[in-house]
Protein backbone atom coordinates (compact mmCIF):
# COMPACT_ATOMS: atom_id res chain seq x y z
CA UNK A 1 0.00 0.00 0.00
CA UNK A 2 1.35 3.44 -0.92
CA UNK A 3 2.12 5.85 1.94
CA UNK A 4 -0.47 8.62 2.06
CA UNK A 5 -0.58 11.90 3.90
CA UNK A 6 -3.68 13.06 5.78
CA UNK A 7 -5.36 16.05 4.19
CA UNK A 8 -5.07 19.14 6.36
CA UNK A 9 -7.08 22.31 6.02
CA UNK A 10 -4.49 24.40 4.21
CA UNK A 11 -4.18 21.81 1.45
CA UNK A 12 -7.66 22.52 0.16
CA UNK A 13 -6.47 25.71 -1.49
CA UNK A 14 -4.02 23.73 -3.60
CA UNK A 15 -6.80 21.91 -5.41
CA UNK A 16 -9.26 23.22 -7.99
CA UNK A 17 -12.70 23.78 -6.57
CA UNK A 18 -14.38 21.39 -9.00
CA UNK A 19 -14.09 17.71 -8.17
CA UNK A 20 -14.13 15.06 -10.88
CA UNK A 21 -17.68 14.15 -11.79
CA UNK A 22 -18.66 10.80 -13.25
CA UNK A 23 -16.26 8.63 -15.27
CA UNK A 24 -12.66 9.82 -15.64
CA UNK A 25 -11.40 10.20 -19.22
CA UNK A 26 -7.68 10.09 -19.93
CA UNK A 27 -6.53 11.16 -23.40
CA UNK A 28 -2.95 10.68 -24.49
CA UNK A 29 -0.40 10.20 -27.22
CA UNK A 30 2.18 7.60 -28.10
CA UNK A 31 3.16 4.17 -26.87
CA UNK A 32 6.36 3.48 -24.96
CA UNK A 33 8.90 5.47 -22.97
CA UNK A 34 9.33 8.05 -25.72
CA UNK A 35 13.15 8.30 -25.69
CA UNK A 36 15.28 7.97 -28.81
CA UNK A 37 13.85 6.66 -32.06
CA UNK A 38 10.13 6.32 -32.65
CA UNK A 39 9.75 3.24 -34.86
CA UNK A 40 6.51 4.46 -36.44
CA UNK A 41 8.11 7.85 -36.91
CA UNK A 42 11.11 6.24 -38.62
CA UNK A 43 8.73 4.47 -40.97
CA UNK A 44 7.02 7.78 -41.72
CA UNK A 45 10.33 9.50 -42.47
CA UNK A 46 11.33 6.59 -44.74
CA UNK A 47 8.08 6.84 -46.67
CA UNK A 48 8.78 10.55 -47.15
CA UNK A 49 12.08 9.77 -48.82
CA UNK A 50 14.53 10.03 -45.93
CA UNK A 51 17.55 7.71 -45.93
CA UNK A 52 18.35 5.63 -42.87
CA UNK A 53 21.41 7.78 -42.19
CA UNK A 54 19.30 10.92 -42.13
CA UNK A 55 16.64 9.32 -39.95
CA UNK A 56 19.24 8.20 -37.41
CA UNK A 57 20.76 11.68 -37.39
CA UNK A 58 17.37 13.17 -36.59
CA UNK A 59 16.58 10.92 -33.64
CA UNK A 60 20.12 10.80 -32.20
CA UNK A 61 21.57 14.27 -32.89
CA UNK A 62 25.29 14.60 -32.46
CA UNK A 63 26.12 10.93 -32.99
CA UNK A 64 28.44 9.67 -35.70
CA UNK A 65 27.97 6.59 -37.88
CA UNK A 66 31.04 4.35 -37.88
CA UNK A 67 31.90 0.83 -38.93
CA UNK A 68 32.94 -1.42 -36.05
CA UNK A 69 34.54 -4.88 -36.21
CA UNK A 70 32.27 -7.85 -35.59
CA UNK A 71 32.19 -9.59 -32.23
CA UNK A 72 30.39 -12.52 -30.64
CA UNK A 73 27.61 -11.77 -28.16
CA UNK A 74 26.18 -13.93 -25.36
CA UNK A 75 22.38 -13.90 -25.16
CA UNK A 76 20.48 -15.30 -22.18
CA UNK A 77 17.68 -17.35 -23.75
CA UNK A 78 16.58 -19.48 -20.76
CA UNK A 79 16.98 -19.43 -17.00
CA UNK A 80 15.77 -21.39 -13.99
CA UNK A 81 15.63 -24.67 -15.92
CA UNK A 82 15.88 -28.03 -14.19
CA UNK A 83 16.29 -29.86 -17.47
CA UNK A 84 17.51 -28.50 -20.78
CA UNK A 85 16.56 -30.31 -23.99
CA UNK A 86 18.84 -29.49 -26.93
CA UNK A 87 18.39 -30.88 -30.41
CA UNK A 88 19.54 -30.67 -34.01
CA UNK A 89 18.79 -32.23 -37.38
CA UNK A 90 22.45 -33.26 -37.60
CA UNK A 91 24.94 -34.72 -35.11
CA UNK A 92 26.45 -32.16 -32.72
CA UNK A 93 29.16 -32.03 -30.06
CA UNK A 94 29.01 -31.43 -26.31
CA UNK A 95 32.05 -30.23 -24.34
CA UNK A 96 32.13 -30.36 -20.54
CA UNK A 97 33.93 -28.09 -18.06
CA UNK A 98 37.08 -30.23 -18.25
CA UNK A 99 37.29 -29.88 -22.02
CA UNK A 100 36.14 -33.43 -22.79
CA UNK A 101 34.04 -33.66 -25.95
CA UNK A 102 31.47 -36.20 -27.08
CA UNK A 103 29.25 -36.37 -30.14
CA UNK A 104 25.48 -36.81 -29.96
CA UNK A 105 23.34 -37.99 -32.82
CA UNK A 106 20.66 -36.01 -34.58
CA UNK A 107 17.52 -35.55 -32.51
CA UNK A 108 16.68 -34.12 -29.08
CA UNK A 109 18.74 -34.83 -25.96
CA UNK A 110 18.20 -33.83 -22.30
CA UNK A 111 21.40 -32.28 -20.94
CA UNK A 112 22.61 -31.45 -17.44
CA UNK A 113 25.59 -29.67 -15.90
CA UNK A 114 28.02 -27.11 -17.22
CA UNK A 115 28.31 -27.77 -20.94
CA UNK A 116 29.07 -26.07 -24.23
CA UNK A 117 26.99 -27.39 -27.12
CA UNK A 118 28.56 -26.97 -30.56
CA UNK A 119 26.48 -27.33 -33.74
CA UNK A 120 27.38 -29.62 -36.60
CA UNK A 121 25.95 -29.32 -40.11
CA UNK A 122 22.61 -27.96 -38.82
CA UNK A 123 21.68 -25.33 -36.21
CA UNK A 124 20.93 -26.26 -32.62
CA UNK A 125 17.47 -26.00 -31.08
CA UNK A 126 16.18 -25.42 -27.55
CA UNK A 127 12.68 -26.72 -26.88
CA UNK A 128 12.23 -26.96 -30.65
CA UNK A 129 13.23 -23.34 -31.41
CA UNK A 130 16.34 -22.99 -33.59
CA UNK A 131 19.36 -20.83 -32.74
CA UNK A 132 22.51 -20.03 -34.68
CA UNK A 133 25.85 -20.36 -32.94
CA UNK A 134 26.54 -22.46 -29.86
CA UNK A 135 24.73 -22.91 -26.55
CA UNK A 136 26.36 -22.67 -23.11
CA UNK A 137 24.55 -24.43 -20.24
CA UNK A 138 25.26 -23.66 -16.60
CA UNK A 139 23.18 -23.74 -13.44
CA UNK A 140 19.81 -23.89 -15.18
CA UNK A 141 20.63 -21.09 -17.63
CA UNK A 142 21.14 -21.32 -21.38
CA UNK A 143 23.23 -18.71 -23.18
CA UNK A 144 23.33 -18.46 -26.98
CA UNK A 145 26.79 -17.39 -28.19
CA UNK A 146 26.85 -16.14 -31.78
CA UNK A 147 28.19 -13.35 -34.02
CA UNK A 148 26.53 -9.97 -33.51
CA UNK A 149 25.28 -9.83 -37.10
CA UNK A 150 23.57 -13.22 -36.70
CA UNK A 151 22.05 -12.07 -33.41
CA UNK A 152 20.52 -9.08 -35.20
CA UNK A 153 18.77 -11.41 -37.64
CA UNK A 154 16.71 -12.64 -34.70
CA UNK A 155 16.11 -9.15 -33.27
CA UNK A 156 15.22 -6.73 -36.06
CA UNK A 157 12.07 -8.54 -37.36
CA UNK A 158 10.74 -8.93 -33.82
CA UNK A 159 11.32 -5.26 -33.05
CA UNK A 160 9.99 -3.87 -36.37
CA UNK A 161 7.59 -5.50 -38.89
CA UNK A 162 9.59 -6.96 -41.78
CA UNK A 163 7.16 -5.58 -44.37
CA UNK A 164 8.00 -1.96 -43.54
CA UNK A 165 10.00 0.39 -45.76
CA UNK A 166 13.58 -0.86 -46.36
CA UNK A 167 15.09 2.42 -45.10
CA UNK A 168 13.14 2.06 -41.84
CA UNK A 169 14.44 -1.51 -41.49
CA UNK A 170 18.02 -0.29 -42.01
CA UNK A 171 17.42 2.35 -39.35
CA UNK A 172 16.23 -0.34 -36.95
CA UNK A 173 19.21 -2.55 -37.77
CA UNK A 174 21.73 0.19 -36.91
CA UNK A 175 19.82 1.18 -33.76
CA UNK A 176 19.65 -2.45 -32.58
CA UNK A 177 23.34 -3.05 -33.33
CA UNK A 178 24.37 0.13 -31.51
CA UNK A 179 22.15 -0.61 -28.51
CA UNK A 180 23.58 -4.11 -28.19
CA UNK A 181 27.17 -2.86 -28.16
CA UNK A 182 26.33 -0.07 -25.71
CA UNK A 183 24.71 -2.42 -23.19
CA UNK A 184 27.05 -5.44 -23.14
CA UNK A 185 27.20 -6.83 -19.60
CA UNK A 186 30.90 -7.48 -19.22
CA UNK A 187 31.82 -9.48 -16.14
CA UNK A 188 28.56 -11.46 -16.18
CA UNK A 189 27.85 -14.89 -17.72
CA UNK A 190 25.91 -13.22 -20.54
CA UNK A 191 25.85 -9.91 -22.42
CA UNK A 192 22.20 -9.43 -23.35
CA UNK A 193 18.73 -10.48 -22.29
CA UNK A 194 16.49 -11.93 -25.00
CA UNK A 195 13.41 -9.98 -23.93
CA UNK A 196 12.31 -6.40 -23.31
CA UNK A 197 14.96 -5.98 -20.62
CA UNK A 198 17.20 -5.44 -23.67
CA UNK A 199 15.92 -6.35 -27.13
CA UNK A 200 13.48 -9.10 -28.10
CA UNK A 201 15.43 -11.94 -29.73
CA UNK A 202 13.69 -14.86 -31.40
CA UNK A 203 16.51 -16.82 -32.98
CA UNK A 204 16.04 -18.44 -36.39
CA UNK A 205 12.24 -18.45 -36.25
CA UNK A 206 12.23 -14.63 -36.24
CA UNK A 207 14.36 -14.19 -39.36
CA UNK A 208 13.05 -12.76 -42.64
CA UNK A 209 14.61 -11.99 -46.02
CA UNK A 210 13.76 -8.28 -45.80
CA UNK A 211 15.34 -7.72 -42.40
CA UNK A 212 18.35 -9.89 -43.28
CA UNK A 213 18.88 -7.61 -46.30
CA UNK A 214 18.68 -4.50 -44.10
CA UNK A 215 21.22 -5.97 -41.68
CA UNK A 216 23.53 -6.87 -44.55
CA UNK A 217 23.23 -3.42 -46.14
CA UNK A 218 24.32 -1.78 -42.86
CA UNK A 219 26.79 -4.47 -41.77
CA UNK A 220 29.01 -3.27 -38.95
CA UNK A 221 27.55 0.25 -38.88
CA UNK A 222 27.21 1.64 -35.36
CA UNK A 223 26.14 5.02 -34.02
CA UNK A 224 28.84 6.40 -31.75
CA UNK A 225 29.28 9.37 -29.46
CA UNK A 226 32.67 10.49 -28.16
CA UNK A 227 34.16 7.36 -29.73
CA UNK A 228 31.85 4.87 -27.98
CA UNK A 229 28.67 3.07 -29.10
CA UNK A 230 25.67 5.31 -28.46
CA UNK A 231 22.87 4.13 -26.19
CA UNK A 232 20.23 4.09 -28.91
CA UNK A 233 16.94 3.72 -27.06
CA UNK A 234 13.95 3.19 -29.31
CA UNK A 235 10.22 2.62 -28.85
CA UNK A 236 6.97 2.30 -30.79
CA UNK A 237 5.18 5.64 -31.05
CA UNK A 238 5.94 9.18 -29.88
CA UNK A 239 2.60 10.87 -30.50
CA UNK A 240 4.31 13.72 -32.38
CA UNK A 241 7.41 14.45 -30.32
CA UNK A 242 9.99 12.28 -28.59
CA UNK A 243 10.99 12.77 -24.96
CA UNK A 244 14.34 13.73 -23.47
CA UNK A 245 15.90 10.94 -21.42
CA UNK A 246 16.51 13.34 -18.55
CA UNK A 247 12.73 13.84 -18.27
CA UNK A 248 11.51 10.24 -18.30
CA UNK A 249 14.43 7.83 -17.76
CA UNK A 250 16.25 8.94 -14.61
CA UNK A 251 18.70 6.03 -14.85
CA UNK A 252 19.79 6.92 -18.40
CA UNK A 253 23.13 8.68 -18.92
CA UNK A 254 23.02 12.44 -19.41
CA UNK A 255 24.11 12.69 -23.03
CA UNK A 256 23.10 15.35 -25.56
CA UNK A 257 21.78 12.92 -28.18
CA UNK A 258 18.89 11.62 -26.04
CA UNK A 259 16.88 14.81 -26.37
CA UNK A 260 13.33 15.69 -27.37
CA UNK A 261 12.84 16.11 -31.13
CA UNK A 262 9.86 16.66 -33.40
CA UNK A 263 8.34 13.51 -34.89
CA UNK A 264 6.07 14.82 -37.66
CA UNK A 265 5.33 11.53 -39.46
CA UNK A 266 4.44 9.47 -36.40
CA UNK A 267 0.74 9.83 -37.21
CA UNK A 268 0.79 6.56 -39.16
CA UNK A 269 0.71 4.68 -35.88
CA UNK A 270 -2.62 3.44 -34.46
CA UNK A 271 -1.23 4.54 -31.08
CA UNK A 272 -0.51 8.12 -32.16
CA UNK A 273 -3.50 9.28 -30.07
CA UNK A 274 -5.60 7.29 -27.64
CA UNK A 275 -8.37 7.71 -25.07
CA UNK A 276 -9.38 5.58 -22.07
CA UNK A 277 -12.22 5.98 -19.58
CA UNK A 278 -12.38 4.70 -15.99
CA UNK A 279 -15.06 4.86 -13.34
CA UNK A 280 -13.81 6.57 -10.19
CA UNK A 281 -14.18 3.40 -8.06
CA UNK A 282 -12.16 1.46 -10.63
CA UNK A 283 -9.53 4.20 -10.75
CA UNK A 284 -9.17 4.07 -6.97
CA UNK A 285 -8.91 0.30 -7.07
CA UNK A 286 -6.15 0.34 -9.69
CA UNK A 287 -4.23 2.99 -7.75
CA UNK A 288 -4.72 1.16 -4.43
CA UNK A 289 -6.46 4.20 -2.94
CA UNK A 290 -9.75 4.48 -1.00
CA UNK A 291 -11.23 6.76 -3.64
CA UNK A 292 -10.59 9.50 -6.21
CA UNK A 293 -12.14 12.96 -5.99
CA UNK A 294 -9.64 15.22 -7.72
CA UNK A 295 -6.50 14.85 -9.79
CA UNK A 296 -3.74 17.29 -10.61
CA UNK A 297 -0.89 16.62 -13.04
CA UNK A 298 2.59 18.01 -13.34
CA UNK A 299 4.25 17.50 -16.72
CA UNK A 300 7.93 17.78 -17.58
CA UNK A 301 9.63 19.75 -20.34
CA UNK A 302 8.97 16.89 -22.81
CA UNK A 303 5.22 17.09 -22.19
CA UNK A 304 5.06 13.79 -20.32
CA UNK A 305 3.46 13.52 -16.89
CA UNK A 306 6.09 13.47 -14.15
CA UNK A 307 3.83 13.56 -11.06
CA UNK A 308 0.15 12.93 -10.33
CA UNK A 309 -1.58 14.26 -7.20
CA UNK A 310 -4.73 12.40 -6.20
CA UNK A 311 -7.20 13.55 -3.54
CA UNK A 312 -9.97 11.58 -1.94
CA UNK A 313 -12.22 12.31 1.02
CA UNK A 314 -9.76 12.49 3.91
CA UNK A 315 -6.38 12.24 2.19
CA UNK A 316 -4.04 13.07 -0.67
CA UNK A 317 -0.98 11.43 -2.22
CA UNK A 318 1.47 11.92 -5.05
CA UNK A 319 2.24 9.22 -7.59
CA UNK A 320 5.10 9.20 -10.10
CA UNK A 321 3.89 9.55 -13.67
CA UNK A 322 5.44 6.24 -14.75
CA UNK A 323 3.80 4.46 -11.79
CA UNK A 324 0.42 6.00 -12.64
CA UNK A 325 0.87 4.87 -16.24
CA UNK A 326 1.85 1.34 -15.24
CA UNK A 327 -0.94 0.78 -12.73
CA UNK A 328 -3.62 2.02 -15.12
CA UNK A 329 -2.12 0.28 -18.16
CA UNK A 330 -1.74 3.52 -20.12
CA UNK A 331 0.29 3.33 -23.35
CA UNK A 332 2.58 6.23 -22.36
CA UNK A 333 3.10 9.05 -19.86
CA UNK A 334 2.03 11.68 -22.39
CA UNK A 335 -1.56 12.12 -21.25
CA UNK A 336 -4.05 14.53 -19.75
CA UNK A 337 -7.02 13.87 -17.47
CA UNK A 338 -10.28 15.59 -18.39
CA UNK A 339 -11.17 18.13 -15.73
CA UNK A 340 -7.76 17.95 -14.03
CA UNK A 341 -5.36 20.85 -13.71
CA UNK A 342 -1.98 20.42 -15.42
CA UNK A 343 1.14 22.41 -14.61
CA UNK A 344 4.52 22.20 -16.33
CA UNK A 345 7.77 21.86 -14.42
CA UNK A 346 10.76 23.88 -15.52
CA UNK A 347 12.87 21.94 -18.00
CA UNK A 348 16.44 20.88 -17.45
CA UNK A 349 18.84 21.61 -20.26
CA UNK A 350 20.79 18.76 -21.78
CA UNK A 351 24.49 18.82 -21.04
CA UNK A 352 26.66 20.40 -23.72
CA UNK A 353 28.53 18.18 -26.14
CA UNK A 354 32.30 18.31 -26.50
CA UNK A 355 33.65 21.24 -28.47
CA UNK A 356 35.03 19.42 -31.48
CA UNK A 357 34.64 19.78 -35.22
CA UNK A 358 33.50 17.14 -37.69
CA UNK A 359 32.31 17.74 -41.21
CA UNK A 360 31.60 21.15 -42.62
CA UNK A 361 29.00 22.56 -40.28
CA UNK A 362 28.24 22.85 -36.62
CA UNK A 363 24.65 22.76 -35.45
CA UNK A 364 23.68 24.52 -32.23
CA UNK A 365 20.61 23.52 -30.29
CA UNK A 366 17.62 25.80 -30.80
CA UNK A 367 18.04 29.08 -28.91
CA UNK A 368 14.91 30.04 -26.91
CA UNK A 369 16.00 33.68 -26.88
CA UNK A 370 14.51 34.16 -30.33
CA UNK A 371 17.60 35.89 -31.69
CA UNK A 372 17.74 36.81 -35.32
CA UNK A 373 20.58 35.20 -37.25
CA UNK A 374 22.39 38.54 -37.22
CA UNK A 375 21.98 38.90 -33.44
CA UNK A 376 23.12 35.33 -32.89
CA UNK A 377 26.15 35.97 -35.07
CA UNK A 378 27.08 39.00 -33.00
CA UNK A 379 26.55 37.13 -29.74
CA UNK A 380 28.58 34.09 -30.82
CA UNK A 381 31.20 35.94 -32.79
CA UNK A 382 30.65 33.65 -35.77
CA UNK A 383 28.87 33.43 -39.11
CA UNK A 384 25.38 32.13 -38.34
CA UNK A 385 22.42 31.14 -40.52
CA UNK A 386 19.07 29.49 -39.73
CA UNK A 387 18.59 25.88 -40.82
CA UNK A 388 14.95 26.72 -41.69
CA UNK A 389 16.19 28.65 -44.73
CA UNK A 390 17.79 25.61 -46.36
CA UNK A 391 15.80 22.71 -47.88
CA UNK A 392 16.88 19.36 -46.49
CA UNK A 393 18.13 20.68 -43.16
CA UNK A 394 16.18 20.00 -39.99
CA UNK A 395 14.44 23.24 -38.96
CA UNK A 396 14.89 24.97 -35.63
CA UNK A 397 18.68 25.11 -35.46
CA UNK A 398 21.49 27.62 -35.96
CA UNK A 399 24.04 26.66 -38.60
CA UNK A 400 27.58 27.84 -37.91
CA UNK A 401 29.96 27.55 -40.84
CA UNK A 402 33.43 26.31 -40.06
CA UNK A 403 36.05 28.97 -40.57
CA UNK A 404 37.76 31.74 -38.67
CA UNK A 405 35.59 32.31 -35.58
CA UNK A 406 36.02 35.57 -33.72
CA UNK A 407 35.41 33.55 -30.57
CA UNK A 408 35.79 29.85 -31.23
CA UNK A 409 34.86 28.72 -27.67
CA UNK A 410 31.63 30.71 -27.88
CA UNK A 411 30.73 29.03 -31.16
CA UNK A 412 31.66 25.48 -30.20
CA UNK A 413 30.89 25.36 -26.50
CA UNK A 414 27.22 24.49 -27.01
CA UNK A 415 27.61 22.86 -30.41
CA UNK A 416 27.63 19.27 -31.48
CA UNK A 417 29.09 17.99 -34.76
CA UNK A 418 26.78 16.51 -37.32
CA UNK A 419 26.48 15.94 -41.04
CA UNK A 420 22.94 16.71 -42.17
CA UNK A 421 23.15 15.37 -45.72
CA UNK A 422 21.25 12.09 -46.30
Amino acid sequence: MRNVAPLIGCCAALWPANALAGPVTIAGRGWGHGVGMSQWGARGFAEHGWSYRRILGHYYPGTELRREPGIDVRVLIAEGRRTVVVGSKAPFRVRDARGRTRTLGAGRHPLHGRLTVIPGAAPLSLDGAGYRGRLVLHGGTVVNVLPLERYLRGVVPWEMPHRWNPEALKTQAVAARSYALATLKRGRPFDLFADTRDQVYGGIRAESDATNAAIGATAGQVLTYAGRPALTYYFSTSGGRTAAAIDVLPWAPRVPYLVSVADPYDGLSPHHAWRLTFTRPRLGQLLHLPGVQRIELQSNASGRVAEVWVRWRGGTTSIAGRTFQSELGLPSTWFRVAGAKTTTAAGTAAPPAPARLSGWILVLASDPSGDSARAAARRLGADVLRSDDYPGLIPGYWVVYRGPFASRPAATGAAYPRRLSP
